[in-house]
């Protein structure tokens, strides 16, 4: 991996895990999912727009095809990463959601795309992904967290999957990363309107109580997520996938400091077991 990729993957793994930090703190629900996506697509359709007049962006079949694909699986991975923050704790959903999500990718990438990751980068991988889980599957921490374990899977399952679709349509299909966040998300939320329709007073108080936090995840998610997309323009994501993942790291750190969930001392040493292995997954 590149120092270029690498910069980018790590930027986006903080600015993820904090986008995450603010969802779980606001206390989520539909209403609250539906208006960060529609505040996200109108504060980023004046940049999609320009990109499309500069860069005179043709979008096939395909890609709008994968456009579609993604803002499909994303609003599933939406609705169940919110389902699982309102049933067990950002220590437990984050690793499990996102560390199911490139083990499965890594999977898929190597049998079905035919990438080949040299050894070393599969042992970062390995280091990257055992950490996250031993992070969360500690003892003393299932008997509570049951409820949420379930969503994070799921929530990983849709991972590995708008991964791969994603990394298709920026890559064979050439749309830009930022045009193709923008029309995913424009996807997203004519999904999820019809449940936010049903849900009006939920939408009112989620304006009148978190806005501000609205706001800040609407500027934050897409960004990470473009930022994840351009690396996988010019790197396979069997290595970006896992190196992703230190967010891991992040996230468990604002559970412990900012939302007192404890166990600092297995946190430090997952977060040790993940940073060696996205040292590896650079070096190979």
């Amino acid at each position: 991996m590149s120092g270029l990729a690498l910069t980018l993957v790590l930027s986006a793994a903080l600015v993820h895990a904090s986008w995450n930090y603010l969802l779980k703190k606001s206390g989520g629900g539909i209403g609250f999912v539906w208006l960060f996506g529609a505040l996200s697509t109108a504060l980023y359709c004046p940049l999609a727009i320009a990109v499309v007049l500069y860069q005179s962006v043709s979008i096939s079949h395909t890609g709008m095809a994968l456009i579609v694909a993604s803002g499909a699986i994303h609003t599933a991975y939406y609705l169940l990463l919110d389902r699982g923050y309102r049933s067990g704790d950002l220590s437990i959903v984050y690793p499990i959601a996102r560390a199911t999500g490139p083990l499965i990718t890594i999977v898929v990438a190597i049998y079905f795309l035919g990438e080949r990751p040299s050894a070393l980068a599969l042992c970062g991988a390995a280091l990257v992904v055992g950490g996250a889980f031993f992070l969360s599957l500690g003892a003393g921490r299932i008997q509570g967290a049951r409820g949420g374990i379930g969503f994070a899977l799921l929530t990983g399952c849709t991972i590995a999957a708008y991964t791969l679709v994603d990394k298709q349509a920026v890559s064979a299909a050439a749309v830009p990363p930022l045009v193709f966040d923008w029309l995913m998300n424009l996807v997203r939320l004519a999904l999820t309107t019809p449940l936010a329709l049903r849900r009006r007073s939920e939408m009112a108080r989620a304006w009148r109580e978190h806005r501000r936090t609205a706001i800040a995840i609407a500027l934050l998610n897409p960004l990470s997520y473009i930022l994840v997309l351009t690396a996988m323009v010019f790197t396979p994501v069997s290595y970006v996938a896992p190196a992703r993942e230190l967010s891991i790291l992040f996230a468990a750190l604002m559970g412990a400091r900012l939302l007192a969930e404890g166990q600092a001392g297995r946190r430090i040493s997952c977060a040790a077991s993940m940073a060696l292995g996205v040292i590896l997954l650079a070096i190979g």
